[in-house]
């Protein structure tokens, strides 16, 4: 039997790779969107392709990932898939550079890099408005 396709736990299982929250998605989705919204969205089978199209510009994850992969599918791009970042559909029998781990390692890396620049510029802006407030 063939396994189905449920988007909404594609989505969930992505994001939760990425190490991001529901309430980061939903802040990046708009404001029409929150935590439960996106609990609710996780939960259906399928999900309308221009709301696909928006996830899977914020997660930078491709639609057909969220569309195409069943479990089996998504365990194996998650484990053996990634190179800079992006997802490749090299098929099953791929051999790889990287260790998947290692590549997962360093991923978290930039990860933690990035959220270090993106905390000094908030420091840098609270700096900037601080001065304009005139504390």
């Amino acid at each position: 039997m063939e396994q189905k396709i449920h988007q909404g736990r594609n989505v969930k299982r992505f994001r939760e790779m990425l190490n991001i929250k529901q309430e980061a998605l939903a802040y990046d989705l708009g404001e029409d969107w929150n935590q439960k919204k996106i609990s609710m969205l996780e939960q259906k089978d399928v999900i309308e392709e221009n709301l696909l199209k928006q996830i899977s510009a914020v997660l930078k994850i491709p639609v057909e990932a969220f569309q195409n992969f069943d479990e089996e599918h998504a365990v194996n791009i998650i484990a053996n898939t990634f190179e800079n970042g992006a997802f490749l559909n090299t098929g099953h029998n791929s051999t790889f550079n990287v260790n998947p781990i290692d590549k997962l390692i360093q991923l978290h890396d930039e990860k933690i890099a990035l959220y270090e620049r993106m905390l000094k510029e908030k420091d840098e802006m609270m700096v900037r408005l601080e001065k304009l407030i005139g504390k």
